[in-house]
């Protein structure tokens, strides 16, 4: 594997590859996927963290790093056994977990460029296909990866119809805990009894129509794309100073109506993607946006026990409500506005009503799946993107030993037509963001000739402020 990182070639050569199972004998056994779970398409996503070359009295080689991080994986997956487990189709169709602890790939690699080297503005160079691997089989891949430099990358690839962000973060505290030898702070939780739909189900509110459609029901792809000819989705990855943040907030809020962060830094990205498409296609096209709400403190309002069980909830308990826009109005009407547009579709999802209905509209369709709708393509559509809130992202606890992470990220080119982007926490930990977008090059360009002052390309000199 070849990339390129800041204009240098660099090699990625894998040393070894096998499979890692839990430490202890499991009870080989079938867990069904939740009716949550059954709402997402089979894509997988990643995740990497770059860590600087170990200071300590006693430097950790790499076969030292590589051996602490199989020996705590083994050991978490114990307690987190979905993830060694194989995905297989039951009876019906559906996807099941066989839980038999084939477990995970792990792959060892080494690097020909130094972390200083390392062109994290532009990931689909340096990450993709390289230092994050593919998984192959199962549910769950790792890569560990020597850097020249002696630093180390970690990078996970799983199935996102097993876990969402909020999962995945948990086995990754999980995982470092076990690594320095603390005990699992947080023991993930399988009932899937949790998302049970209601028996007999109520009237379900018909919101539910507009935000999810059974596959059965998609209309064919439209005949003219509303992506240019020549322009393609790409990676890369920002940063955004806390300061700009708080001055981005204060314009997106009017009318004593204080918003969000997510939400003004929303109603920003969709300005200012609505434009791509005013050279290349006709008016009055409209721009759909959808943000990934969290159902767990929803769906545990007012229920203390709840509230515990889905804290631990290893799974997806994610809906994705959005908006729909005319270009023309993005474009002209002021931030405020739009952001007062991005409050109004988020309202409708943030609800337990609104979680329980989506169980139970699950329910209603199956066997037959079904997605989110701003997935699905129509004659009127401009540019669509969903952006996914990760400020949960762990990205200062995933210390596995020889010191937090220099960096970190998610990483999810999935490979449809529309755009996603993810807000993290930085790893300054003074309330800047990392921002992951996955646009079009197009929009992209956009992005930094309109909002540079914003979004920043990440940078070396950057992380070591």
């Amino acid at each position: 594997m070849v990339a390129c990182g800041e204009g240098k070639v660099f090699k990625v050569t894998v040393t070894k590859k096998e499979m890692v199972a839990a430490v202890l004998p499991l009870q080989e056994h079938w867990l069904p996927l939740s009716n949550l779970d059954l709402l997402l398409p089979p894509v997988n996503v990643s995740v990497f963290f770059c860590y600087k070359k170990p200071i300590t009295s006693l430097t950790m080689s790499y076969g030292a790093m590589v051996g602490v991080l199989k020996k705590a994986l083994a050991q978490t997956l114990v307690s987190y056994y979905a993830f060694a487990g194989e995905l297989v189709s039951n009876s019906v169709g559906e996807p099941e977990i066989l839980c038999n602890n084939n477990g995970v790939e792990f792959v060892e690699a080494f690097a020909d460029v130094e972390l200083q080297n390392l062109n994290l503005y532009n990931p689909d160079d340096t990450i993709e296909g390289k230092l994050v691997p593919k998984k192959e089989r199962g549910v769950l891949a790792v890569q560990a990866t020597e850097l020249k430099c002696g630093g180390l990358v970690v990078g996970l690839t799983f199935d996102h119809r097993i876990a969402d962000a909020y999962s995945a973060n948990m086995f990754l505290v999980s995982w470092a805990e076990m690594a320095r030898s603390k005990p699992i702070s947080t023991l993930p939780s399988f009932r899937r009894s949790t998302l049970n739909p209601r028996r007999p189900s109520l009237n379900i509110d018909s919101s539910i129509d507009d935000m999810y459609v059974p596959v059965s029901t998609i209309p064919p792809p439209p005949e003219h794309s509303t992506i240019a000819a020549g322009d393609h989705l790409v990676s890369r990855i920002y940063y955004m100073k806390a300061h700009d943040l708080d001055g981005l907030q204060s314009l997106a809020s009017s009318n004593c109506c204080k918003r969000t962060k997510l939400e003004s830094f929303s109603a920003l990205l969709w300005k200012i993607v609505a434009k791509s498409c005013t050279k290349t296609n006709p008016q009055n096209m409209v721009s759909k946006m959808g943000i990934v709400v969290d159902g767990r403190s929803r769906l545990s309002q007012d229920n203390v026990n709840k509230a515990k069980t889905m804290s631990n909830y290893f799974g997806n308990v994610v809906s994705i409500p959005y908006g729909g826009i005319k270009v023309d109005d993005l474009i002209g009407k002021p931030l405020d506005w739009v952001a007062d547009e991005v409050h109004e579709f988020l309202g409708n999802a943030i609800t337990k009503e609104h979680f329980l209905d989506l169980i139970d509209w699950v329910e209603a369709k199956r066997p037959e799946s079904a997605v989110a709708k701003i997935y699905v393509g129509d004659k009127n559509d401009g540019p669509t993107f969903v952006v996914s809130s990760g400020q949960r992202f762990p990205v200062s606890e995933i210390d596995f030993g020889w010191g937090k992470p220099y960096f970190g990220s998610y990483h999810f080119p999935w490979g449809g037509s529309a755009g996603y982007v993810m807000p993290m926490p930085s790893p300054t930990r003074n309330g800047d963001w990392v921002v992951y977008m996955h646009l079009t090059k197009g929009q992209l360009e956009l992005v930094e000739a309109e909002a540079s002052h914003v979004f920043r390309p990440l940078s070396y000199d950057y992380l070591n402020n």
